[in-house]
C-alpha cells in the first residue's frame, strides 16, 4: 500500500483511485453517528476502553476535537500545570456533563461537515485513525465489533504501523513485527518469527495500547506487542 501523507481532504491511501483520507474520515464519521444514535442512554453511561471515561466521555472528546479553540486547551493546559492529559479530561469531562447524548451526537454531526480549532490542525489521516479507535473504545467496551469498515480499517492499520503519532505510538509498538488482519486481509511483513495475527479492529485497538482485545490476537509476536503497551 503506497501512502501520500498530506494534510486536508486530497489526502490519499491505498492504490490508483482508492478513496482519500478525507472521503474515509467522511465515511466513517456517517459510520460512527449511525452507532451513536443506537445507543441508549443507560449505554452511554458504562465505562469505555479509555481509563476512568464512560462511552459519554469519549463521544464528548471526539466532539472537542473537531472545534475547540487552540487558546482555551492552551489555557486549560496553562491551569493544568500544562499537562495535556490533565487538560483533556477536564474539558471531556466538563462537555459530558453538560449535554445530553444526542446533543453531543447532534454536535459531532454538525462539526465533522467544517472541522474548527484544534480539528483544522489534525491531518486527515490521524483524524481518521483517532476517530476509528474511540469508535472501537466504544463498541468493544458494550461487547460490540464489526463497526468499522474494511477500507476504514486496513487504512488505519497503515498509517499506525508506519507513520509517527505523537498521541498515540503505535508504529513503535509494532516495530518489528509481521502483523496479518485475518478478516481485512491487510498485512506488513517484518520479522516472520514475531507474527501477530486477528482481526483488523482488535489489532487497531491493541496497538492504541488497550490490552481488552489482546485476547483475539495469536502469534509468537503477541507477547512482544503486549510488553510495549
Amino acid at each position: 500500500m503506497i501512502i501520500t501523507y498530506t494534510r486536508g481532504p486530497g489526502s490519499r491511501v491505498g492504490r490508483k483511485g482508492g478513496p482519500g483520507f478525507g472521503d474515509l474520515v467522511r465515511r466513517q464519521g456517517d459510520a460512527f453517528v449511525a452507532f451513536a444514535r443506537n445507543l441508549t442512554d443507560e449505554e452511554w453511561e458504562r465505562p469505555s476502553l479509555c481509563a476512568g471515561w464512560t462511552n459519554k466521555d469519549v463521544l464528548a472528546h471526539l466532539v472537542l476535537g473537531l472545534h475547540l479553540p487552540l487558546p482555551r486547551l492552551m489555557l486549560t493546559m496553562a491551569r493544568q500545570r500544562r499537562t495535556f492529559d490533565a487538560a483533556n479530561d477536564l474539558l471531556s469531562r466538563d462537555h459530558a456533563s453538560r449535554n445530553t447524548a444526542r446533543e453531543l451526537i447532534d454536535e459531532f454531526d454538525r462539526a465533522r461537515a467544517h472541522p474548527g480549532g484544534i480539528g483544522r490542525l489534525l491531518p486527515a489521516p490521524l483524524m481518521l485513525g483517532d476517530h476509528a479507535i474511540h469508535h472501537l473504545d466504544i463498541a468493544f467496551a458494550l461487547g460490540r465489533s464489526g463497526v468499522l469498515s474494511p477500507r476504514v480499517t486496513n487504512a488505519v492499520l497503515a498509517v499506525a504501523t508506519r507513520v509517527p503519532n505523537p498521541f498515540i505510538p503505535a508504529a513503535t509498538r509494532a516495530r518489528g513485527l509481521t502483523i496479518r488482519s485475518t478478516d481485512t486481509l491487510w498485512s506488513r511483513s517484518s520479522d516472520r518469527r514475531l507474527e501477530v495475527v486477528g482481526p483488523g479492529e482488535s489489532i487497531i485497538s491493541v496497538l492504541a495500547g488497550r490490552r481488552h482485545a489482546i485476547a483475539d490476537l495469536a502469534g509468537d509476536g503477541v507477547v512482544t506487542l503486549a510488553s510495549r503497551l
